[in-house]
């Protein structure tokens, strides 16, 4: 799994690539965390290069989910492919985060 973070003002993108497994999830998790405690709490992961994810993964989304939240923020996804969309929804996490077809979506949903 790669990690790319860049700032789209007014959120931040993650750009993920790979597998988000048991391998993985830590360290997106500790990526998505480190942006949180910076303050950058409108976070949008762009997942158009992830074709896979576990359980593992699915908690480093809710938990990120609710740290944004909590902060004031939010945490939206961009580019989801049909497997790990199919995935999100059979774990209901499509009615938890709010996704969106591209990133230019997801930036130009976060009031300015």
């Amino acid at each position: 799994m790669d990690i790319v973070v860049e700032q789209r003002a007014p959120t931040t993108v993650v750009r993920i690539t790979g597998s988000v497994d048991g391998l993985t999830a830590d360290t997106l998790m500790t990526t998505l965390q480190q942006q949180i405690d910076a303050g950058n709490t409108r976070l949008i992961a762009d997942l158009s290069g992830v074709t896979y994810t576990s359980s593992a993964g699915l908690r480093a989304l809710l938990a990120t989910v609710k740290q944004a939240r909590s902060a004031g923020g939010d945490f939206r996804l961009a580019g989801v492919l049909p497997p790990v969309h199919k995935v999100l929804e059979m774990s209901g996490f499509t009615t938890i985060l709010k996704l969106y077809p591209d990133v230019d979506g997801a930036v130009a949903s976060y009031p300015a």
